[in-house]
């Protein structure tokens, strides 16, 4: 698998920052980081002055997607992370390949009678298994033992951040002789952007570890490709707070039970929390204005794009995408979402962190900022459509809620207190 000039040719092209010409600007000023007024709409059009300079950031499109040949059956191995929310991704990528007719072999990292396997999704792996996947514990980083010398025709990595963990894997599956390597990477890696959404292409920041691990991909493999999703939704993640499972008043119950959107670790019980406000009919503070625009993607969307590369390798060779839904959300519409599937109203009340005395970090489970990124690649190149309904997705994730009881004991709210306490609304306890 040498890497011809062609594919270093190609990496290099991967990996540009994005420069945007001086001739072509946004109709809009508005900053990324603005968070006091409402954002214009993501289409707006781009005016470009009369020298003819192209639109910026253009997805360069040379092989469609083309149905795998007949016969064209896969042997994938899925090395999966044990935690965070990028466990789910793995799950639901195996069901996808198993329907499709694909030989499919997930290795989890740890030990299979750890504590963590009794999680979903891995209390969920039945799933596979009788539908024939192989489901495997271990080191990554000693990967050909782990499958006992197995081949495969495709790797992914669903589990390293950065290229200690990702390069054992990936040297192993080089040496192997392995045909396809895809790696699950982050849209966090992009750099703040005055003018939204992040596509393909943009400005990156290279101390990511992420970013190292795709440079090294593309320098190893000629046939490979990286997905980098945002936040998701679904049934079955994995969340990485055992921190909060013991409590001996009970005041925090187990977070995993709790609305399940796969947001950052540090994060998770702030955005549980604000559902249940919802559920006990407290206000919920959102900073600055609420307009600020993100991406919630359902993790089918995510599975499906990457089994589209796998059923189509030449298209997706040499590609980033953003694995990420087409339709944007502000923290105002999650809100009101969220009390539409729990069939109530839910009262918002906007604070400014800096004025309140609070980190918006702990307070709140998003970025305080636009942070959005568009499928493009993912469309123009693999013809992949999103099938993510945010509306209708959370109305599953509180069935989910409700039918755990947890809505109903205690949970404490000391920091929604203090910011509220700090602009003059006054809490009533439901009854």
């Amino acid at each position: 698998m040498a890497f011809s000039s062609t594919a270093a040719a190609t990496a290099a092209a991967a990996f540009a920052s994005g420069h945007r010409s001086a001739a072509c600007r946004p109709s809009s000023k508005s900053s990324s980081s603005f968070l006091g007024a409402s954002f214009p709409r993501v289409s707006a059009v781009r005016r470009c002055a009369a020298s003819g300079a192209p639109a910026r950031r253009a997805v360069a499109v040379t092989v469609r997607a083309q149905a795998a040949s007949a016969g064209g059956k896969k042997s994938v191995l899925i090395v999966n992370t044990n935690g965070g929310g990028h466990a789910v991704i793995g799950f639901y990528f195996a069901k996808e390949l198993l329907a499709a007719g694909h030989a499919v072999t997930v290795l989890t990292v740890g030990e299979e009678g750890s504590d963590k396997m009794k999680k979903t999704p891995f209390s969920r792996f039945s799933e596979l298994t009788s539908a024939g996947a192989k489901t495997v514990w271990g080191d990554p980083a000693d990967v050909g033992a782990v499958v006992s010398g197995a081949s495969f025709d495709v790797v992914l990595d669903n589990n390293g951040k950065d290229l200690d963990a990702v390069k054992p894997v990936a040297d192993w599956a080089k040496a192997a002789g392995v045909g396809q390597f895809l790696f699950v990477s982050s849209a966090g890696i992009y750099t703040t952007s005055d003018e939204p959404p992040h596509v393909e292409g943009d400005a990156v920041k290279e101390s990511a570890g992420h970013v190292g691990v795709e440079k090294y991909i593309a320098g190893e493999f000629t046939n490979w490709a990286s997905f980098r999703p945002q936040y998701m939704i679904g049934s079955g993640n994995n969340k990485d707070c055992e921190e909060w499972f013991f409590d001996s008043k009970n005041t925090n119950p187990p977070a995993k039970i709790l609305a399940n959107f796969q947001i950052p670790t540090r994060t998770n019980l702030r955005k549980k929390r604000n559902l249940a406000g919802i559920v006990r009919k407290r206000p919920v503070p959102i900073p600055g204005s609420g307009m600020q625009i993100t991406n919630i993607a359902h993790v089918r969307d995510l599975a499906s794009m990457l089994a589209l590369a796998v059923e189509s390798p030449g298209a997706a060779a040499g590609k980033i995408f953003n694995s990420v839904c087409d339709r944007a959300v502000t923290f105002n519409g999650l809100v009101k979402m969220c009390a539409a599937a729990a069939g109530i109203d839910a009262e918002i009340v906007h604070y400014d962190p800096a004025a309140v005395g609070v980190d918006a970090k702990k307070a709140f489970p998003f970025r305080n900022m636009h942070f959005y990124a568009e499928p493009r690649a993912a469309k123009e190149v693999l013809g992949w459509t999103s099938k993510t309904n945010l509306p209708e997705d959370l109305k599953e994730r509180f069935a989910e809620y409700a039918s755990s009881g947890r809505g109903e004991k205690e949970m404490s709210f000391d920091l929604d207190d203090k910011i509220l306490s700090a602009v003059g609304v006054p809490v009533a306890v439901a009854a």
